[in-house]
């Protein structure tokens, strides 16, 4: 079937902006809900931040985030992607997968809505996201779980988030950080648990780093524990 001729591009314009905990793509969770501790802001931009836009949200728990992947917009797409859960090594089709390298460079996340202020233009606040730092909004919609919800679909290779059983031992340094940031802990030990390595990546010498909230977090792996090694702000 070949494309219609009246089939024109359009251009998409963001609503708003999220302000979020995660500062790179490494370490942010890998689905959304994973890391509940994980608060974030969504911004709406003129002429979309007045409160008649979202006059009624507050009746719903949770919300559908359309976003776009800004920082591999540019990359282009692949018809096959190696999805970094089956280990780098297994390709599957870019429309089987959640990868960022997608035709049109769009995503869905859906997140709770904690709270709605509209004292100075609109600002959501969310948790659970799994979204990068300035990542631009281009829609919200209610989630609706009655319609929505299908406990018997299939998940495919995406079976359930493994969390790793492990017990998280903190160094002196980052014990001395995180007695003054106890608001800290729940968001660091959500996203370990939940390991962001790569599936091929399991030397239990190498020192992992990313940088969440406002802090450089660094760590290790091992065989029956995991090592904070340091926390830097």
């Amino acid at each position: 079937m070949s494309t219609p001729k009246n089939l024109q591009p359009f251009e998409v314009t963001p609503i708003g902006i999220i302000y979020s905990c995660f500062k790179e793509k490494f370490a942010a969770p890998r689905q959304p809900g994973l890391v509940p501790a994980a608060l974030a802001q969504i911004q709406l931009h003129s002429p979309y931040n007045q409160a008649d836009t979202v006059a009624g949200l507050e009746k719903f728990s949770h919300i559908w985030l359309t976003f776009m992947f800004h920082q591999t917009a540019q990359q282009g797409w692949k018809p096959k992607v190696r999805p970094p859960r089956l280990g780098g090594n297994k390709k599957l089709g870019v429309f089987a997968t959640r990868s960022t390298f997608r035709p049109n460079p769009l995503g869905l996340s859906l997140v709770k809505l904690e709270s709605i202020d509209i004292r100075n233009g609109v600002t959501l606040h969310v948790s659970g996201a799994d979204l990068i730092d300035q990542t631009p909004i281009l829609d919200i919609k209610p989630y609706l779980p009655w319609v929505e919800s299908v406990p018997s679909a299939k998940s495919g290779f995406a079976n359930d988030d493994q969390v790793l059983q492990l017990p998280i031992y903190y160094s002196d340094q980052a014990h001395r950080v995180l007695s003054s940031r106890p608001d800290l802990i729940a968001l660091i030990e959500q996203v370990l648990l939940h390991d962001p390595r790569p599936a091929y990546q399991q030397n239990p010498e190498r020192i992992y780093g990313c940088h969440i909230a406002d802090i450089n977090l660094r760590w290790q792996v091992g065989l029956d524990h995991i090592d904070v090694v340091e926390i830097s702000q």
